[in-house]
């Protein structure tokens, strides 16, 4: 049940009622510390949390009230427990969440406000919602988190952004602290807490829209450059929850653009060399895509046992064995999107054209340079695209 600041003198009659008949209630200590006495049988919750599981599972079968902060299904703790039971076997009794609270203390419309839970998560994450006019409500780990949020903002070119600190909500020791981050003041925050903030600053936002610029990322010179990887995101057409196979990731450009079309998204970057993938791991943490996973090695030798995907691209490393082993191992329906460069690799994509269909395009795209006192178009190696369904 989700237990706020005020101890259960908030929760409603029925989550009262619950604590009351409980046969053992489990929660961490500072929880524990706002209950009155009770019949009941009191456990602290272990840490790390995943060690509180087996225990909760040796008492079913007795009436157990398990506390969390506010609502246990929003950065919480329900939805782990949930999956160890059968529908039945619980009943959720949420209260007003963190974010409720903290955007009732701001007047801020929490549709239209990102809600990150950052307790144990990298603060890039924040990466793709900074934009100046933004607004966040971010959960952070301890009070010392939030001199490390506004060294980040700052260090992202947002420290002019207002941020307010916010402890302790809907409790006896609340307390409000508003400030600028690059002026943050030297304050003991107090774990539970939120931060609300808004930004502003000189900052460079991510582009929403498919193909960001290049200098996003790091990278040796191999990556799909901006213009072709919009075209080819474009191509495989990402949805929420869709999972791609980036074969010879480069840069991880497209998989990062992937996953920041839609957090729900999912994607693996196959990389064969070392250097490449751990900067493909650099970009991505630095673009608030962590999730992303890198495998190193070369396709198709590397693809057991991972998930199968809704869709594929192929940068590097076309062969016809390579197509031939998708052909037989993806799911009927899978996308694919290869590119091109070599005389070589376009007779290949034409060939599988003719044989299973698609479509094919050619890419050529020249750039004005200087030539001598004046300028001209220089024509970059043209890239072919094919674009099929499995």
């Amino acid at each position: 049940m989700g237990l706020g600041e005020d101890g259960p003198e908030g929760l409603p009659p029925a989550s009262r009622r619950a604590l009351e008949d409980a046969e053992v209630v489990m929660g961490p200590p500072r929880h524990l510390a706002l209950l009155p006495a009770l019949a009941a049988e009191i456990r602290e919750w272990p840490v790390p949390f995943a060690d509180g599981l087996p225990v909760l599972e040796s008492l079913r079968g007795r009436m157990v009230a398990v506390l969390a902060s506010g609502d246990p299904f929003w950065f919480g703790a329900g939805a782990v427990i949930a999956r160890r039971f059968e529908p039945g076997e619980w009943v959720a009794m949420p209260g007003p969440s963190t974010f409720a609270l903290a955007a009732a203390r701001m007047g801020w419309p929490i549709e239209d406000v990102g809600c990150l839970g950052l307790h144990a998560a990298p603060l890039a994450r924040l990466r793709p919602h900074l934009s100046p006019g933004r607004r966040a409500i971010v959960l952070l780990r301890d009070g010392p988190s939030v001199a490390a949020l506004a060294e980040y903002l700052g260090a992202q070119g947002f420290g002019a952004s207002r941020i307010t600190v916010l402890e302790a909500l809907g409790g006896p020791r609340e307390r409000i602290t508003r400030a600028v981050a690059e002026r943050l003041p030297d304050t003991a925050f107090q774990h539970p807490l939120a931060v609300a903030v808004k930004v502003a600053g000189s900052g460079t936002a991510l582009p929403s829209a498919s193909g960001i610029a290049d200098s996003f990322f790091e990278s040796d010179g191999q990556i799909t450059k901006r213009p072709v990887r919009a075209l080819a995101l474009s191509a495989l057409a990402p949805c929420p929850g869709e999972r791609l196979w980036d074969i010879g990731g480069g840069s991880g450009s497209i998989a990062i653009e992937w996953l920041l079309a839609h957090p729900a998204n999912k994607a693996v970057s196959i990389e064969a060399r070392g250097d490449r993938a751990a900067r493909i791991r650099a970009n991505a943490g630095r673009l608030g895509v962590d999730r992303l996973r890198v495998v190193e090695g070369t396709a198709p030798a590397v693809l057991e046992g991972l998930e199968p995907p809704d869709a594929i691209f192929i940068g590097g490393g076309l062969s016809e064995a390579m197509l031939t082993d998708f052909a037989a191992r993806v799911p009927p329906g899978t996308r694919l999107v290869a590119h091109a460069v070599t005389l070589e690799s376009e007779a290949l994509l034409q060939s599988w054209s003719a044989r299973i269909g698609g479509d094919l395009l050619r890419i050529a795209l020249s750039e004005a340079a200087p030539l001598g006192p004046k300028r001209g178009w220089k024509a970059a190696y043209p890239v072919v695209q094919w674009r099929a369904v499995l």
